[in-house]
């Protein structure tokens, strides 16, 4: 993205405050007006005073009560300017945000997939606050300092047409020089907020896997990725720092020649009798308040390219490709009565690298489908595809004689329900987190749920029972009891569909068979799909099918698999071999 279309792009967000706008650049123009009025007052004021004993103390006493006024209405105006630019700024921001936000969440499952956590959250959170910063200082210095300029010039031919074009022909030196520092400055931002959304995801990554990190004694190389990185973004952030900050000084100085011009050449007039004394203070106070808004422009133009680059990285973000639109007659599934259909389904994350390929099932209402095979082998991918996390490839997958694709994400993901290996807890109280997916649940409800999961113990025990609460990883609770909650949480919602992916993989043996017991009776009269590594925990499957490099190369019952002596009996034996 250039920096073209970033402009129009945050030119059309401030267009929905356009009366806001409006209202700011008028009141700019009363601030400029009265500042600029404010040295023709003083030059007369000067021009009052014209010795000892010839002093007009009338005339000054107006004056005086002239510059009073101007000053009062100057310091009313740019309060006034500030305030609405503060909230025409925030409105934008919270205009970005919030779609950036409602973006993300539109975003296929393979973006958030392939992109660090921690970059997004920079993308939505810090690229987003410097925008702000740069955008605050736009509109508070950029409209009046530009105005300041043309005020002014015009105020300067209005006194003297000659010395104000000696002003005009020095000027395009500061812009030539701001423009060319304006360039180098926005490269360096760039690759500044580019690296310091890798560093957030690399802060991010080790702190969501710290114990993994102590337990493998990656400090050190982790300690290493951080200063690689954070070298990287103290240089670019040294020679962004650099480009900008010798803008200021750089008009400073051409700025200083204008004053100069204006002195020599005023002090030459007024000699010659072309120019009174007042008349050339009120230059001078002219020529100084002429470069004073190219100072501030400078530092406007380099706060600009910061939140043109970081507004970049956002629009970026807001351009992804987001989920394929539902039809507008998409079905919306309700009592789903759970018969499943993949027909000829081919689906691959990278299209280099085939994974499902012809995959072909039929399910009956009620049964129960195993998924068996070794890892990688696309148990996962099945599970992916039932909920349309992704979509298929070619083929298609209907559930009640309905491609899914041709229905309601939400009525679709509400016929399931999920129990994975990884646990999904939100911040909140364990009530919130077990009635998550059932907020009107009754408190005899959560209870009942939390009891058939074999939770209600533990939770007893926690120091404010059902209304501790917990952070977004489960805080101090084991994995264990983190996935007992997630059991809770299917039982009390009771789906007509069920996805079941090593739902028990981090709970102890006697209370792994206490909660077979009750996903059995969960189970009775809908149709499941348990993906197991523990082959003793699928016996009562009525279909297992084996999986193996993205294919179905067995299917059956427990025992009919055993018989055959095929893959399925080599895995099952495996788990129990005598060594």
């Amino acid at each position: 993205m250039n920096n073209k279309s970033t402009v129009k792009r945050i030119l059309d967000y401030i267009g929905h405050y356009k009366w806001g706008v409006f209202v700011s650049l008028c009141l700019a123009a009363v601030t400029v007006v009265t500042t600029l009025y404010a040295p023709i007052l003083i030059g007369d004021g000067v021009d009052r005073i014209l010795g000892p004993g010839q002093v007009d103390f009338q005339g000054l006493r107006q004056i005086l009560v002239k510059l009073g006024a101007v000053i009062t209405i100057t310091a009313v105006s740019q309060w006034l300017m500030n305030h609405i630019n503060n909230k025409i700024t925030y409105h934008v921001v919270e205009d970005i945000r919030t779609k950036a936000f409602g973006h993300l969440e539109k975003l296929p499952l393979k973006y958030i997939d392939g992109h660090p956590s921690g970059d997004i959250i920079s993308r939505i959170i810090a690229d987003i606050d410097q925008f702000s910063e740069g955008l605050l200082m736009g509109f508070t210095q950029l409209f009046t300092g530009v105005l300041t300029i043309l005020g002014t010039l015009g105020f300067m031919f209005y006194v003297n047409a000659w010395i104000a074009l000696v002003v005009v022909c020095v000027t395009p030196v500061s812009l030539l020089v701001a423009s060319y520092i304006a360039k180098k400055t926005y490269v360096m931002f760039k690759h500044q907020s580019e690296t310091r959304g890798e560093l957030t995801g690399l802060i991010d990554e080790m702190l969501g896997s710290q114990k993994v990190v102590q337990a493998f004694g990656y400090e050190e190389d982790a300690q290493k990725r951080f200063e690689e990185i954070n070298e990287r973004l103290r240089g670019y952030s040294l020679r962004a720092t650099f480009f900008s900050s010798i803008t200021n000084p750089a008009t400073r100085f051409v700025n200083g020649l204008v004053y100069a011009s204006v002195g020599v050449a005023g002090a030459y007039a007024a000699v010659n009798g072309l120019l009174s004394v007042g008349k050339l203070s009120s230059f001078l106070s002219y020529a100084n308040q002429y470069t004073k808004p190219f100072n501030e422009i400078s530092g406007v133009v380099t706060e600009l390219q910061n939140a043109l680059a970081s507004a970049a990285r956002v629009f970026a973000l807001m351009d992804e490709e987001p989920l394929v639109p539902e039809d507008a007659d998409a079905v919306d599934l309700k009592e789903a009565k759970g018969n499943v259909d993949l027909q000829k389904v081919y689906f691959s994350y990278n299209p280099e690298v085939p994974l499902i390929e012809d995959f072909n099932l039929k399910v009956e209402p009620g049964q129960r489908i195993a998924i068996v095979g070794p890892t990688g082998c696309g148990k996962s991918t099945v599970i992916n595809l039932l909920m349309r996390f992704y979509d298929v490839d070619s083929g298609c997958v209907r559930v009640d004689g309905y491609d899914i694709r041709h229905m309601t994400r939400r009525s679709l993901r509400a016929g399931y329900g999920m129990v994975l290996q990884e646990t999904w807890l939100k911040s909140g109280t364990i009530r919130e987190n077990i009635a998550y997916g059932k907020p009107d649940a009754s408190e005899e409800e959560v209870i009942r749920a939390a009891k058939e999961a074999h939770a209600h113990s533990f939770i007893k025990r926690m120091p404010q029972g059902y209304d501790t609460v917990i952070s977004e990883d489960g805080g101090n609770l084991s994995q264990g009891q983190k996935q007992l909650l997630c059991i809770a949480r299917v039982m009390l919602s009771l789906p007509p569909m069920l996805i079941l992916d090593e739902a028990t993989s981090s709970i102890d043996t006697r209370t792994e068979i206490r909660i077979q017991k009750a996903f059995a009776k969960m189970m009775e009269g809908r149709t499941s799909f348990i993906v197991a590594h523990r082959l003793s925990t699928i016996k009562e499957a009525d279909v297992i099918l084996v999986m193996r490099d993205g294919h179905i190369v067995e299917q059956g019952d427990h025992e009919t698999l055993l018989k055959k002596g095929g893959f399925y009996a080599r895995l099952y034996n495996s788990q129990f071999a005598v060594t």
